[in-house]
């Protein structure tokens, strides 16, 4: 462990990271006029942003059963790779199906950082996981932010979406580079002697599939939101990709001061407000225009902000033994919800579009569908404290037979 530089490899963690954000930030920057330079209908893009969404559990999920075996720094190596190649895919596109690949390129690189930086992060900080957790993830909103930043400033220097893509490449290149000098550590658990058959049944502990099942509302809530925003919201306000811009500057900040949250409320309670907010932020997208908007990116963007760590970090710390493989099927349970729902509103919003002939009524009835998703999660959380409470209760009182 002498040989093991913690915070030059958290460093690097976090940039890789950054530029999963910097392809979510920058495609929903771009995807409206994706659609127009390729005539691409609402499906189409639908489609194509889904098969982000598709590469990333796909590689998590391998991810999660060959970290152990193959190590984390094989597994960052080939995120680079696939990040290099679908960025530059991307840049010379020239239609549906070039798109699509590349998308999907791009999705398999952002899982197979998630698959290996997740157990490498809290492997790394065993003593406060949920805290460091919510520290590397803040640099997914990060790239949202700065990518969003980079479509604004150069659509408005004449450069286009080719060379906001290629941009990319700076952080690509040089997380690449940090990666492959660095020495890794094995994961937590091999260092803690829990066996890999012990690790694939704990994953089917009932907490864990709870909380697995809740994934997919959470991150459904944040990230196809996040994704279409600047589709949905476009004829509502004159600067819908701003408000992504501004939820995920929220995100930022939250996330960063996640340590001081977390000493006052327990992460089960942070969950269950985060929903909260969330469901009123998605409310107030669906009722509000001009600047009450920018409130309601403000409010959904506290409500997003600890969502996708505080479900990482709750079961790694409650439920340890889950080890690597319980880190990546969530993050994977995530994804894939993302993409299934993503492709149904696709199809929702052109459906609604030719009933309606409005690109405003579809882009409401979307959210107003989405905010179903938080309101359900509301009931499930309360479940959760109420389930945990409980779980206290005994361990105190086993405690005290033990003193006794």
């Amino acid at each position: 462990m002498q040989s093991i530089n913690r915070s030059q490899l958290f460093t690097a963690s976090c940039l890789a990271l950054m530029v999963t954000g910097l392809s979510f930030g920058i495609r929903a920057g771009i995807l409206d006029k994706l659609g127009v330079d390729f005539a691409l209908d609402k499906s189409q893009l639908a489609s194509i942003t889904a098969a982000a969404f598709w590469g990333f559990p796909l590689a998590i999920v391998i991810g999660a059963f060959v970290v152990d075996l193959i190590g984390m720094k094989k597994l960052l190596v080939a995120a680079f790779l696939f990040h290099f190649a679908g960025i530059l895919l991307t840049v010379f596109a020239n239609g549906y199906w070039t798109l699509f690949i590349s998308t999907l390129f791009v999705g398999i690189a952002n899982g197979t950082v998630e698959a290996a930086c997740n157990p490498l992060v809290a492997g790394m900080f065993t003593d406060n996981k949920t805290t460091k957790l919510n520290h590397f993830h803040l640099w997914f909103p990060s790239g949202q932010f700065i990518g969003t930043l980079v479509v604004v400033l150069l659509n408005k220097i004449g450069f286009g979406w080719q060379i906001q893509v290629g941009t990319m490449l700076i952080p690509t290149i040089i997380y690449g580079y940090l990666f492959a000098k660095l020495d890794f550590p094995v994961t937590e658990r091999v260092a803690a002697g829990v066996s890999y058959g012990g690790m694939v049944k704990a994953v089917f502990a009932p907490l864990f599939i709870f909380m697995f099942i809740c994934m997919f509302g959470t991150a459904t809530t944040e990230l196809f939101t996040g994704q279409w925003i600047n589709v949905l919201l476009k004829n509502v306000s004159d600067n819908a990709l701003l408000l992504l811009t501004l939820t995920t500057g929220v995100m930022i900040l939250g996330r960063a001061f996640a340590k001081p949250v977390l000493k006052k409320i327990t992460p089960q309670a942070l969950l269950l407000m985060s929903t909260i907010l969330a469901a009123l932020g998605l409310y107030l997208f669906t009722t509000t225009t001009g600047p009450m908007l920018y409130l309601a990116a403000i409010i959904f963007g506290m409500g997003v902000c600890f969502f996708w760590p505080t479900m990482l970090g709750f079961v790694n710390t409650n439920l340890p033994e889950t080890g690597a493989l319980g880190l990546n099927l969530m993050g994977g349970a995530g994804m894939f919800a993302v993409s299934i729902f993503t492709i149904f509103m696709g199809d929702y919003y052109d459906k609604i579009q030719k009933e309606a002939g409005s690109e405003t009524v579809a882009g409401k009835n979307v959210l107003q569908a989405t905010l179903v998703i938080p309101l359900i999660l509301i009931v499930a959380f309360i479940g959760l404290n109420i389930y945990m409470k409980g779980r206290s209760r005994k361990s105190a009182a086993a405690l005290q037979d033990v003193a006794a």
